[in-house]
Order: C-alpha cells, then structure tokens, then sequence
C-alpha cells in the first residue's frame, strides 16, 4: 500500500469517527452495586484495552483476590489507592470507549451517602443514567436519591439495570419484583419512562451478548442500547443565549465579546439584547481560532461583534431580543447540600451562575425531601447531601430561567466566602418576587403621609447593630428619652422584646435568628407605616440579613447604625454572664465568639461605648435626624 493510500485510509478513519455521535452517561446506584465492574466490563469487551493493561488487570485481580481466578474489572476505573483497598469508588473516574455505532464518555460516580456530591457533579453532565441495583437487595435509600438527583437535574433517559442476577439464579420473579417497585418509585418523582435490563456485570450477562441464561428476556442488552438511545439534543431548539465570559480588546479598532454559547443558534445579523442593561443591537461579526462563521451553534466557543457600541460587561448575557429571558433577584430553588457544614440562613455565600460571582443569602428551608417517601419535611437548615427547597436572595436582579427550560440558565453553586468551598448545588424552579394586592390611594382614608404629618416627623428605621453588649439598647434607650422630650412618636424593640413575644416559637440558632430578623424589619415596617420612628436593637450578624432588613423596609426608610464597640470591651460590659457561657461552649453561634460578625462597610452613622459615652451618641444620632429632616428640633 503506497502513502497516499495510506493517508487517504487514516483520513477516512478520522472522518468516520468524527462523524460518530457521542453519549456521555453516567453510572450511579448505592454502594457495591456494581458500578465500577459495569464500566470495566464495557472497556474489556470494546476490546479497547492494550495488552500491557490486561496484564496489569490481570496481576491486580491476582493481587486484591477478591474475584477469585476471574478478573476483578472494577480495578480499570477505581484508581485510587485508597478505592482499591477499600473496593469502593470515591472520586468521579471518566472512561472513554467506541463501537461501531457511537462514541461513549462513561462517568462512574461513588455509591457512598457520603459522596452524593461527586454522584451530582457526574449527573449533572450526563444525557443518560444507568442505575444499578442489586438484585439480591432491591432499591436502596441511595438508589431512590440518585434516582431523585439524575431526573431533578434533566437526565430523561434512564437504563434500571438489575445487577448481580447470577447471584439470584438469574430468577425472573426477583427481576420482576424490583423493576415493579422502581416503576412505583418512579412514577411519584416524574420519570415518564425507564428501560428495564437485567445484567451481572461481572459474569457478562447481557451486557454485550445475549445471556442463555436469562431466556425470559426478549430485549436489548445493555450495549444495544446504548448504541441506538435516541440522543437528539434541545438545546439548538432554545433560544439564542450566551454568558460573556471576555470582552476582547485587543486594539481600538476591535471590539468583541467571548463566550460560549449555552443554547439557540446566533447569526451575523441577528437583533441581540444585553441583559441587564437591555440594551439592543445586531450581530456584525461572528469570530473563532479557525476564521469567521455565519452563525454559531450550542457548546460553541466564540467572540460576537456588535454593530453598536453598547456597554456590555463579563457576567452580562447576550440574548436573542425575541424572547429574551426576566431578569429577578429573588428565586425558588432545589438545593441540594454538598457540605459538612449544615446550612446557615440568613449568612452570605457566593453564587455563581453563568460567567458571573455574587452575593447570596438563603433563606430557611421552605421543607426538605425524604427521598424515601418523597414527603415534604420540616426543616430548619439542610445537612450534608440533604435536598430541599429554599428562597435564594441575591444582591441584584439577573437573568435566568428555571432549570426545566433551560440548564445553562437555570443552574448555580453556591460557595463558602471564607473556605472558598462549594457548599451546595442548585437549581432554579421559578421567581420567588412576592406580589400583592394593594388598596388604592384613594381607598385609604388614613396613609402614612398623613399620619406622618399628624405626628410633625418622617417615619423611619434606625436599624442598630453591633456585639451583644456592645450597648446598642442603652444608646437607644438614651435617643428614646430625647426624641419623647422634643415630642416624636417613637417605640423601641429589642430582643427581649421579641423572643418573648413574637418569635417566642424560635429558637437561638443560625435559621431562627434570621427569620427573627425578617419578623422584626416587617414590624418596623408597619410601625413606619403608622408614623412611628422605630428604634431596632438586634446584633444583626450578618451583611445579608441587615440587606434584607433594609429591602423589607425600604432604603429611603432604613438608618443603618453601627455601634462598633470591640468584643473585649463588649464582654466587659457582661454583667449576666452571657460571654463567660459562650467562652466555655455553653451557648453556641454566638457573634464574636464562634460565628463571624460581618461588621457594615459603609453604615449611616458610627457610635461606640469606647469613642462615646451612651448619652453622647444618642446626641449624634438625634443631630443626624434633624440634619436629614426626619425630625424638627423643638425650642
């Protein structure tokens, strides 16, 4: 054979490969399932494994002994030494394989409870499942949560393959049982349709060929399968939507914005808009590393030009001007919890969605889910691997589409802003913006303006934080006496005054302070609402929960005050003992001791028992009020 032809061979070889579709599926199922040994097998059977790596399978298996004289095929996966001596799968291990037919990325995905988080990760780049379970145990509790974790995060199409069936002798009854009470199971979480196999992974039980020893079963193997599952992407169906990761400058005279693009197709002269500015204009150019395009497709790499100069930054969205996306601040969503650390309500994390990084809170959980019985639970907080639905806050409105529509646009994490840590994974349902019904102004015959008026003084609240001890009620306590001398209407709460009345159902933990926190900003909010100026005294840890204080309130209505007195000074000031209690670990999350305070970057006003006396700061503060003309001044 002479060089060209050769060449021409290798190129039509190339060509053919390039020209196979790729599925990328993801193995998941409880622990010993058989995960590892599934993958081992399809890599053996592909006949894609060099001999120097069948000699080391084979010395391995000999080594570990736990497949006797057979080949232990979990051993091509598991790399780890530590997966090795255990015989578990811990990291997400990604194996490559070809047929005839198709290309295959497999991802095989630990078992563990405790690694849930590494199964999501795998999950959440997968366009098929195969779900393992084991014939000799039936469905799991972690065969319920993954099963739960791959359709919540889109995975339509799911392979149950009974695993282990030699171990049963290949009984058609046991196989029957089980896929009865996964159809059970899968129809209360909204699996439409699943593809029953049963398979022992090890032996090679109709995972390639036939197995003579199932005769019973009529259907594909599990490789047939895999070869011919429809895989038909949606998202070149969606609308046009690309995340800027660059603005490209390279010179003056060039102007570009790089990205990749997440869904819909885009071409040269296509109407865009910029979100959030919302700003307009068309598509000049389309550029990549190989030359000019006239359109673009999802998952490519691009740079866009404009053909106006309108500002567009990293972290803003190009988007088809048709239908362009909402843009919220506020939104229901499906966490699930990747972190030893239980979530903290209220406390601010990092969101990051699409090309951009912001600040986040969360709310208390709206409920958990038993993934046992799928029932809606009570909840606090969300412990490690626990799902549940929960509102996230953020620091300003983007846009987004719920996850089902969308999964570009509609998918975060959310980050520990001190270890840097993904503490959790989620997914967006649907805008959290509440709405209500109001009375027309000419459908109250008493308003806020009027009552202000009455009482001679603009309503407001003078949102006080800082240490316990800090002497944030004493400072208030002296403000009161003057605002009642010059004859304003004023009231002052405190946390006594709340736990021992409104949030007497709470109790001192990360969850309940915060949803204390919003109970107290919505009653100084009616109390503005009736003229009164409110005084509220609370430690208000967290940057996050004073931000929705002040959003419940309303920013022209909320004074943000600092008394920023040091904790030694603080627990100084203790005459009750409260810090010697928490010193000791006897009261936990407490400010200053085990919980961080995030003290205001730019507050209102600043007081302190260590610059000012008590009497002396309430002085400032009334001298602020008659400053901005919240209050006169009397005589």
């Amino acid at each position: 054979m002479d060089i060209a032809t050769t060449q021409a061979s290798v190129d039509s070889y190339i060509q053919t490969q390039e020209d196979k579709s790729l599925l990328r599926f993801i193995t998941c199922g409880s622990v010993d399932d058989g995960k590892s040994t599934l993958i081992g097998r399809l890599l053996y059977e592909s006949k894609l494994l060099f001999e120097d790596q069948i000699a080391a399978l084979k010395a391995d298996s000999i080594r570990s002994g736990t497949q006797g004289d057979d080949l232990d095929f979990a051993l091509l996966v598991d790399g780890l030494a530590s997966e090795r001596e255990q015989g578990i799968t811990i990291d997400v291990a990604y194996r490559f394989f070809s047929t005839k037919a198709r290309k295959f990325i497999v991802i095989d995905t630990p078992g563990h409870e405790q690694y849930t988080r590494n199964m999501a990760t795998g999950a959440s780049q997968a366009q098929l499942a195969v779900l393992l379970v084991d014939a000799r145990l039936g469905l799991s509790t972690q065969t319920k949560r993954h099963s739960y974790i791959v359709n919540a995060l889109g995975v339509k199409r799911i392979v149950v393959a009974i695993n282990k069936m030699d171990l049963v002798n290949y009984s058609q009854e046991r196989y029957e049982e089980i896929i009865a009470s996964y159809r059970e199971f899968a129809d209360k979480i909204g699996v439409a349709d699943f593809t029953a196999i049963p398979v022992s992974a090890l032996k090679g039980d109709n995972i390639i060929e036939k197995s003579a020893a199932m005769p019973w079963y009529e259907g594909d193997t599990l490789i047939e399968h895999l070869n011919t599952v429809p895989i038909g992407e949606t998202a070149n169906a969606q609308p046009f939507r690309m995340h800027v990761q660059w603005v490209n400058r390279p010179h003056l005279d060039f102007r570009g914005f790089s990205g990749r693009v997440a869904s819909g197709q885009v071409h040269v002269g296509d109407k865009i808009t910029a979100l959030p500015s919302g700003k307009q204009s068309r598509v000049a150019k389309i550029f990549t590393m190989d030359g000019d395009l006239d359109m673009a497709l999802p998952g490519e790499s691009v740079t866009i030009c404009l053909t106006d100069e309108i500002d567009v930054s990293r972290g803003d969205l190009l988007c088809s001007s048709a239908n362009a996306p909402t843009l919220s601040d506020r939104f229901e969503s499906r966490l699930l919890w990747m972190s030893e650390e239980a979530l903290r309500p209220g406390q601010s994390y990092l969101m990051k969605i699409g090309a951009q990084t912001i600040n986040a809170t969360i709310s208390p959980p709206k409920y958990a889910i038993d993934v046992n019985t799928l029932a809606h639970i009570s909840a606090k907080t969300l412990n490690l691997n626990e799902i549940g639905v929960s509102i996230v806050n953020i620091e300003k409105p983007i846009p987004f589409e719920p996850y089902t529509l969308n999964k570009e646009m509609g998918s975060f994490i959310l980050i520990n802003r001190l270890t840097n840590a993904t503490v959790a994974m989620g997914l967006i349902e649907k805008d959290a913006q509440t709405t209500s019904i109001e009375l027309r102004t000419d459908e109250l015959s008493i308003d806020r303006g009027l009552r202000s008026e009455q009482k001679n003084q603009k309503p407001v609240t003078l949102w006080f934080t800082g240490l316990k001890w800090s002497g944030k009620t004493f400072i208030a306590n002296a403000l009161e006496r003057r605002l009642f001398a010059n004859g304003n209407h004023s009231f002052l709460l405190d946390a006594d005054t709340m736990w021992k009345g409104l949030s007497e159902d709470l109790d001192y933990v990360d969850a309940d302070r915060t949803e204390n926190s919003r109970r107290v900003a919505q009653v100084c909010k009616l109390m503005n609402d009736a003229g009164l100026i409110v005084q509220s005294c609370f430690t208000s840890a967290f940057t996050s929960e004073r931000r929705i204080s002040r959003r419940i309130i309303g920013d022209d209505s909320f004074i943000e005050i600092h008394v920023n007195t040091p904790l030694e000074l603080s627990e100084a000031h203790d005459t009750t003992g409260f810090y010697k209690k928490a010193r000791r670990g006897e009261i936990l999350n407490i400010a200053g001791i085990d919980l961080p305070y995030e003290a205001p970057e730019n507050p209102d006003i600043v007081v302190g028992s260590q610059t000012h006396s008590y009497e002396e700061a309430a002085q400032l503060i009334f001298d602020e009020l008659v400053k901005r003309g919240l209050i006169t001044k009397l005589g």
